[in-house]
């Protein structure tokens, strides 16, 4: 039985991720990119069905996107195509590996139209997945705020882009979700927006859970691995010693696995060390969505 989800088999599970689809452009060339869509890609690289819900541009760099997504195994079939460009994301790398975005506006999943597809879909998948991102901009936002009407298990990634949030919306995101996953920058920056008075991680993290009304919690620490907190109970990784390359997608790998995870077992602690497995090797990779085998995985947490 899984940690999330009252299902034996994680194979009948079905998964639906909400938001942006783009491409990442470094100075190497363009990768595919958006957090929603890298978790996308690698929890149906894993074992689980998902489904992406986004928009592309009736444009060439559309096509080529919806090729490239289709290629990874992730169904087309919920990405609209609107009459806006196709989102670009002009990444820039540091001498640490670590990136900044310069994100352009009002793009195709920026304006995501709510249909009766959609809703359908999302009322009867087990678990939707949305980041903070699509809220800056009202029509992407609307939509979102139907679908969580409707949704089961909502997982929701904070994933803060200066100027691109606002910490009223995303103070509401998190009371409509079951399951929050933050940075430890973003964990103390909304904690304190909140009124949070205390210093430590751990009372910051329970203190959203006790005024979100929120169960599950995931803060991610960098090199210093993650803390899971379900139902009160702290679980903890203290990370993996790798040479970084690329930061870039190893958070959202990181979630996409503790997402597979815990809808694949009752294991709390191997499901937070398996996602940070998966974070480091993302990091020590070129691109968001290196292809990792479940053999791969278990021999980075457990060499021979």
């Amino acid at each position: 039985m899984s940690v999330l989800i009252n299902k034996k088999v994680a194979s009948d599970l079905t998964i639906s991720c909400f938001g942006e689809v783009l491409w990442d452009c470094f100075d190497s060339g363009k990768r595919l990119g958006g957090a929603p869509l890298n978790m996308c890609v690698r929890i149906n690289a894993l074992g689980i069905k998902a489904d992406m819900i986004s928009a592309v541009g009736n444009d060439e760099l559309g096509r080529e996107l919806l090729g490239e997504i289709a290629a990874r195994g992730v169904s087309c079939n919920y990405i609209a195509t609107n009459s806006k460009p196709t989102s670009t994301v002009e990444v820039a790398l540091d001498n640490s590996g670590s990136a900044s975005y310069t994100i352009i506006a009002d793009t195709a999943w920026d304006n995501i139209a709510l249909t009766n597809t959609l809703v359908n879909k999302v009322s009867t998948d087990d678990v939707f997945v949305f980041g903070s991102l699509i809220g800056r901009s009202a029509p992407s936002l609307a939509t979102l705020q139907q679908l969580l009407e409707v949704a089961n298990f909502k997982v929701f990634d904070v994933n803060l882009r200066a100027p691109y949030y606002k910490l009223d919306t995303l103070i509401e995101l998190m009371n409509k979700a079951d399951f929050i996953k933050l940075n430890d920058d973003e964990l103390y920056e909304i904690a304190k927006a909140m009124g949070c008075k205390y210093h430590s991680l751990e009372q910051n993290l329970a203190y959203i859970a006790e005024h979100t009304n929120t169960d599950y919690l995931c803060v991610t620490k960098g090199s210093h691995g993650a803390l899971l907190t379900i139902k009160g109970v702290n679980y903890y990784n203290s990370g993996y010693l790798i040479n970084v390359v690329d930061t870039v997608g190893a958070g959202d790998s990181f979630l996409g696995a503790l997402i597979y995870q815990l809808c694949s077992s009752n294991n709390p602690q191997h499901s937070v060390d398996f996602a940070c497995a998966v974070g480091a090797m993302v990091a020590e990779s070129q691109g968001a969505t290196p292809i990792l085998s479940h053999q791969q995985i278990n021999e980075f947490m457990d060499p021979v």
